[in-house]
């Protein structure tokens, strides 16, 4: 099972290199599913019906998002009849949404894709990803009956992601950090079998602070004075995870950072 994992798709410019390259890489490279993460896809900024049907249309199967999910208000709107949306699960159990999705590839075999957010520096803090990690992995495997779990595990720290990799290895096909935009180059195979980077990149203007307006960032953080965020304009690059995956034995055969530009 090849799997192409999309990192956070931040406004426009991400979606446009999305448009433009998105399916014929996906015909290039054999991919079977790919899931894509846009919870900044919306302006920046959350996630709306538009959007996620765009990116369906580009080729993704699924959607994954982290704290900025309910950041649009127009996810409320369809957040629980859109399945192939899937929110971070380890919140409160009022919030809507979901926070897993089966992909069925038929011979290829069964992926389940889970979003957990982690706690450290992150708002809302959510409850604890490794506690929903050790209440859910037993009913993940026998619900769905999965060949292959991938987590997208929306955390700032480094530490917090590296703990959860090695604290899921040889129990998900994968582990990919999200939510601080900058590709890492620690891709690698855990020893148990589990595929991990600590964190994927970002989809989105390459000319930009984490595919935000620079201007409006530098106020923020040189000036400390108030200024709205903006997406930065300007050539996008696509940053993303390409992973094989044993549908035997559930474990990463093979994982490769992608980064590409306009």
């Amino acid at each position: 099972m090849r799997v192409l994992f999309v990192g956070d798709v931040v406004a426009h410019p991400g979606k446009r290199i999305l448009k433009n390259i998105l399916k014929s890489y996906l015909s290039e490279h054999q991919v079977d599913a790919c899931v894509v993460n846009a919870e900044n896809i919306a302006g920046g900024l959350g996630i709306n019906y538009t959007s996620a049907k765009e990116l369906y249309s580009f080729g993704a199967d699924v959607i994954t998002l982290g704290n900025h999910a309910f950041s649009c208000a127009d996810y409320f709107r369809f957040c629980d009849s859109e399945d192939r949306i899937v929110r971070p699960a380890n919140v409160s159990s009022s919030w809507p949404g979901k926070g897993e999705y089966l992909i069925d590839l038929n011979e290829k075999g069964r992926l389940l894709v889970v979003d957990l957010m982690g706690q450290v520096f992150v708002n809302p803090i959510p409850n604890s990803p490794f506690e929903y990690f050790e209440n859910n992995i037993k009913r993940w495997k026998e619900t769905y009956r999965p060949t292959n779990i991938l987590m997208d595990f929306h955390a700032e720290t480094t530490s917090e992601k590296m703990a959860m990799g090695y604290f899921a290895d040889g129990k998900v096909s994968l582990v990919l950090g999200t939510h601080t935009h900058v590709q890492t180059a620690d891709e690698t195979i855990l020893p148990c079998g589990t595929g991990y980077i600590t964190d994927a990149g970002m989809t989105g203007s390459v000319e930009g602070i984490l595919g935000m307006n620079v201007d409006s960032s530098i106020r923020r953080l040189s000036d400390k004075l108030p200024a709205k965020y903006a997406p930065a304009e300007g050539p996008a690059m696509m940053n993303a995870i390409l992973a094989d995956l044993d549908e035997k034995n559930g474990k990463c055969l093979k994982i490769e950072r992608i980064r590409l530009y306009e």
